[in-house]
């Protein structure tokens, strides 16, 4: 029996299993349905490239979005120690200040405003060019600019100030807004993941037991209190009950956690029986008020060998390897979308509702002609979505895969602001700073400039950014699944920690 079982060592898991097992008086166990971080592609940071078409991940999908042609999303979620830090583009961008603000202001959640948070980001940090009020130079994680940035990085800045979009240095400091270097979470040009910062260094604590493979089917709950959780070492197999004297942490997130929750009995009951779970603790808002962030694209072809496309031919590919390992520079160390930016599709937003990744090469998206030259792309994302998705399940059996719909498009306010998002990009890829690269755009093509076309375009290519969030959100009404601090409503000695909240 552990004082705490924690399930899910993504970010959030790794690091919660760390602080509490500071504490010798404390026993911690963590579970993970996936394996250990082995995979050599996971800790170089061009290897996220290969991440997205299924290593260490689950392999779902979402629903057929109703309002994008019925079109149906690969939706990528890691299933691995370190969780989303072991298989992302390693991009280190905090939510904006004025959001957390609002937490607190606007929905009553105390502590969460942007002044309380912030000590927490600092310690977290070993920040390699930042030490100031918004940055720590001596915690675990690593944190580092760019080492290979290219040319066309620089003339991508200059393009977004001709169109008045100013140049800045740290997209985690005093403004948001601007185009620039993003910070990354690497180290000594690895990826530093929450296993390698927060699990690595305390591998021989003796109250900290980690299990991996292992599929925690559902959370034992007993007279309204969590007293441990129920596990299978593969599908089908045996099931054990592990016990937990304090509390159970779920930490699976923004698509696991409510789904094992639903598959404990704790979600809305309707949906429960009509999948044949029986319902223990009725909360309605347990995998509603799903957000994520839309990715449209334009893709470019180049004047010459400005990127990185041409590494995939072999013998540049084995050059790459060599410069990496020897040097710790060149393609492999990039994580290919480390220059970017935050604007504004609608002038009213209090704050940057666009979010730009210039991705150095072509062959990173889907549906991309044969080049002669090597491709630049440009991503935007509307980051402020009024739609709401759901997470639901497809049956009582835990190892099926959950129904996610993550609704793209319901408001018709987000298709607007996508669109007008993508129209900036196109814009910076055409400034006069960007022509000595930019041959032609090849995606979405010359020929499609009406919002017609531009829609159809989105329904065909767009891809998730892989920022699910809000199914088991904070707050104190009716459909709050958590409390400000994590306690799951109507239930004992369970607790939801991860981006669901």
């Amino acid at each position: 029996m552990a004082d705490y079982i924690i399930v899910g060592a993504g970010p959030a898991g790794c690091v919660l299993a760390n602080r509490l097992s500071e504490d010798p008086g404390n026993s911690v166990l963590l579970l993970e349905a996936g394996g250990k971080d082995w995979h050599p592609l996971i800790h170089m940071p061009a290897g996220f490239a290969k991440m997205t078409k299924g290593i260490a991940s689950w392999g779902w999908s979402t629903v057929p979005q109703k309002n994008m042609k019925d079109r149906v999303f690969w939706y990528t979620q890691a299933k691995v120690v370190g969780g989303g830090s072991s298989i992302n583009a390693q991009i280190y961008t905090r939510g904006n200040a004025r959001d957390y603000d609002a937490w607190e202001k606007e929905e009553g959640l105390a502590g969460w405003g942007y002044r309380d948070v912030l000590p927490y980001f600092k310690r977290a940090e070993n920040n390699q060019r930042f030490a100031n009020d918004f940055h720590g130079d001596q915690g675990p994680l690593g944190v580092s600019n760019p080492i290979s940035p290219l040319p066309i990085c620089e003339a991508y800045f200059r393009a977004g100030q001709e169109m008045g979009i100013p140049f800045n240095p740290d997209f985690n400091g005093a403004a948001q807004e601007g185009v620039g270097y993003y910070q990354l979470t690497q180290k000594n040009a690895r990826r530093s993941s929450a296993s390698v910062a927060y699990l690595k260094p305390i591998g021989a604590r003796k109250n900290l037991t980690v299990r991996t493979d292992v599929l925690v089917t559902r959370v034992i709950i007993e007279k309204g209190r969590a007293i441990g959780v129920e596990v299978v070492d593969r599908p089908g197999g045996e099931k054990t009950i592990l016990r937990a004297e304090r509390e159970v942490i779920v930490s699976s997130g923004a698509i696991g956690s409510p789904k094992l929750l639903m598959q404990s009995g704790i979600g809305p009951a309707d949906h429960l029986k009509s999948v044949g779970v029986t319902p223990v603790h009725d909360l309605p808002g347990v995998g509603s008020n799903m957000q994520d962030h839309l990715d449209l694209f334009v893709i470019a072809e180049c004047t010459g060998d400005h990127t990185y496309d041409n590494y995939a031919k072999l013998h540049r590919t084995l050059w790459a390897g060599l410069q990496y390992l020897l040097l710790k520079k060149g393609p492999v160390a990039s994580s290919l979308f480390e220059t970017g930016g935050f604007w504004y599709a609608d002038p009213t937003a209090a704050s940057p509702d666009i979010q730009f990744h210039l991705g150095l090469g072509s062959g990173i998206e889907a549906g991309v002609e044969k080049l002669k030259n090597p491709g630049v792309t440009l991503n935007s994302a509307f980051l402020r979505p009024r739609s709401r998705g759901t997470v639901r399940l497809k049956s009582a059996d835990p190892a099926d895969h959950p129904l996610i719909d993550p609704n793209y498009w319901s408001d018709p306010y987000d298709r607007d602001m996508s669109i007008k998002g993508l129209r900036l990009a196109r814009e910076i890829m055409r400034q006069k700073a960007l022509q000595p690269y930019v041959l032609r755009e090849v995606l979405p093509g010359p020929n499609l400039q009406s919002d017609a076309d531009l829609f159809d375009y989105a329904c065909r290519t767009s891809k998730t950014d892989h920022h699910p969030v809000g199914t088991c959100r904070m707050g104190h009404d009716a459909m709050a699944v958590v409390t400000p601090d994590l306690r799951l409503r109507g239930i004992q000695g369970l607790r939801i920690c991860d981006a669901s909240v």
